[in-house]
C-alpha cells in the first residue's frame, strides 16, 4: 500500500468520527445514491484508476485465476473496472467480446466484494438490421447488423412506442433487466454500478448517433431504457451519459441530447488519443474543462469514461501525456479499454510502458484498489 494512502485513510477515519448520523442517513439512501456519495468522497483523494474486462483476459494469457495485466504490473488491482453487455439481448451466453456473461456476473461481483467500483456499458446489436432467425450469428459480415451497423437513420425511431420493432427492443431490455438482477452478492445484497448506455452518441459510428437519431428520439431512447430498469427495481444503478471528446464539445453542445439532471449521476466524455500528443492534450484539457465545470454547476460527478493510446505507442503515455492533463481536474477517473493481444490500452509486464505505469500507481493522487478500501 502506498505511505500515503496509509495517510489519507487515518486522516478520513479521525474525519468520520465526528459524524454522528451517517450509518442512519446512509440506511436511507438507494445503492445508487450511496455509490455517489462514495465517488464524491473520494474523489476529494484523487483521480480512481480504470481498466475494461481486467480479470477476464491479458495479452498473453486469458481466464487465468487471480489474474490481471495491472496487477501483474503494479501490484494492484485497478479501482475501476468494466465489462460490456452486447449480445445479452440476443440470449447469446457471451458478449460481443466473448466473454460468458456467467464470468462477467462472477467478476462483478468479485470485485465489488474486494471493495472495488464496477461500470458497465451496453452495445445492443442493430434491431432493425439483426436477422433473429439467423442461425450462425457470426456467418453475418460485421458490421452488419451489430451497434456500429450505421446504414439506416431510423433505427431509434423503430424501436420508440409505435415502432415497427417496439416489441423486438421490449424483450431486450427485459433480457438486460434479467442479467442485472444476477448482480447480487451472496447475501442477497445488489452490486452498486456505474450504468453507461447509449455513450458517444455525439458521434455517428453507433445506432444511436448523432446523424442517426434526432435529439428528441435520443432521450426518448434513454428514457425508455430507465424507466423500464427504474420499475424493474434496480435502485442500484448510477446512470452515467458520456458523448465523446470532440473539438466543438461546449456546454451547449454537452446539453442538447442531455437527459436531464433528474436522469443523470454521473457525466463523463470517452476520449483516446488517435492523432498526435499535441492535438489529444489540447482537446482533453479543453473537454475536461468544460466537463468539470458543468459537473460543477450541475451538481454532477464528472469521469473520463473511457480513454486510451491504442497499444501503447509511445511508452510514457501515462506520465507524459495522460495524468498532466487529469491532475489538474477533479474527476472522479479514468478507465482505459480492455488489453486484447492485437489491440489493447492498459499495461503489461513486458511491455515498454510498464515502469511509466508502475510511475504513475505512485502518484497519492491515481488511486487504485487498495488506495480506496
Amino acid at each position: 500500500m502506498k505511505l500515503s494512502t496509509i495517510i489519507i485513510s487515518v486522516a478520513l477515519l479521525v474525519a468520520c468520527g465526528g459524524q454522528k448520523n451517517t450509518a442512519n442517513e446512509s440506511n436511507n439512501q438507494t445503492l445508487a445514491q450511496q455509490l455517489f456519495n462514495r465517488l464524491d468522497t473520494l474523489r476529494q483523494q484523487g483521480c480512481m484508476f480504470g481498466h475494461q474486462d481486467d480479470p477476464m483476459y491479458g495479452l498473453t494469457w486469458a481466464y487465468e485465476s487471480d489474474s490481471s495485466d495491472v496487477k501483474n504490473t503494479c501490484g494492484d488491482w485497478p479501482a475501476v473496472m468494466g465489462f460490456e453487455l452486447g449480445g445479452i439481448e440476443m440470449g447469446d451466453e457471451k458478449s460481443l467480446d466473448d466473454v460468458p456473461f456467467s464470468k462477467i456476473t462472477e467478476e462483478v461481483i468479485r470485485h465489488h466484494e474486494r471493495g472495488g467500483i464496477v461500470t458497465l456499458s451496453w452495445h445492443p446489436r442493430n434491431p432493425l438490421t439483426t436477422a433473429e432467425a439467423l442461425a450462425d450469428r457470426k456467418a453475418q459480415p460485421w458490421p452488419q447488423g451489430s451497434a456500429w451497423d450505421v446504414r439506416d437513420t431510423i433505427v431509434v425511431k423503430s424501436i420508440l412506442p409505435g415502432g415497427d420493432n417496439h416489441d423486438k427492443f421490449q424483450l431486450w431490455m427485459q433480457r438486460v433487466s434479467d442479467f442485472l438482477a444476477t448482480l447480487k452478492t451472496s447475501d442477497g445484497k445488489k452490486v452498486p454500478i456505474i450504468w453507461r448506455p447509449w455513450h458517444e452518441n455525439t458521434g455517428s459510428w453507433f445506432w444511436w448517433g448523432e446523424k442517426l437519431c434526432t435529439a428528441e428520439e435520443y432521450k426518448a431512447l434513454w428514457n425508455m431504457l430507465q424507466d423500464k430498469l427504474n420499475a424493474d427495481g434496480f435502485d442500484n444503478l448510477l446512470w452515467a451519459y458520456s458523448p465523446g471528446m470532440a473539438p466543438d464539445l461546449t456546454k451547449e453542445k454537452y446539453l442538447e441530447r442531455y437527459p436531464g439532471d433528474d436522469r443523470i449521476s454521473l457525466v463523463g466524455i470517452d476520449g483516446y488519443q488517435w492523432g498526435t500528443k499535441e492535438d489529444f492534450v489540447s482537446q482533453l484539457d479543453q473537454n475536461l474543462d468544460m466537463l468539470t465545470k458543468f459537473a460543477k454547476e450541475h451538481g454532477k460527478i464528472a469521469a473520463l469514461t473511457e480513454c486510451g493510446l491504442k497499444n501503447l505507442t509511445d511508452p510514457t503515455w501515462w506520465t507524459s501525456t495522460l495524468t498532466p492533463v487529469t491532475d489538474k481536474y477533479p474527476i472522479s477517473y479514468f478507465l482505459v479499454w480492455r488489453n486484447y493481444e492485437k489491440e489493447w490500452f492498459g499495461p503489461s509486464p513486458a511491455q515498454p510502458d510498464a515502469p511509466y505505469f508502475r510511475e504513475m500507481f505512485q502518484k497519492k493522487n491515481v488511486l487504485f484498489l487498495n488506495d480506496i478500501k
